[in-house]
């Protein structure tokens, strides 16, 4: 298994740097090509959308898509793909970021009722509560 940090990931899924790219897309196929799994933890993942959000307009359809594929990718491990996929389904349905979900799934698996925020957009969704 290999893990990639966020701009390895960005520079794979956007090729915005073309040596860096290449460099990235190298190094995902030589894992694929060995039978390596490419792991992304959670951190990684959630920076990748704000990026993708923030620095590269990304909506939130699309964002969607490219989270769909990289959980589709028979290749690719997630600390809890399930979380993932939790999130990534209130994310696309929600009003507030993919980390918020993300971190509302991990929580709930850990025991906890619900997350306590002062973010009024989350406050009107399942799993969140105002303290």
């Amino acid at each position: 298994m290999i893990a990639i940090d966020t701009n390895v990931l960005i520079r794979f899924l956007t090729n915005d740097d073309p040596a860096q790219s290449r460099r990235a897309r190298r190094l995902v196929a030589h894992a694929v090509a060995s039978g390596e799994t490419v792991y992304i933890s959670d951190i990684v993942l959630c920076e990748t959308v704000w990026v993708l959000d923030r620095r590269y307009g990304l909506g939130r359809p699309l964002l969607a898509h490219v989270l769909r594929s990289l959980i589709g990718a028979s290749n690719v491990a997630f600390s809890s793909a399930d979380h993932v996929r939790a999130a990534l389904d209130a994310f696309e349905d929600g009003r507030g970021d993919f980390s918020d979900y993300l971190i509302c799934e991990q929580t709930a698996a850990a025991g906890s009722r619900a997350v306590f925020t002062f973010d009024k957009n989350l406050l009107k969704e399942n799993g969140f509560l105002a303290p």
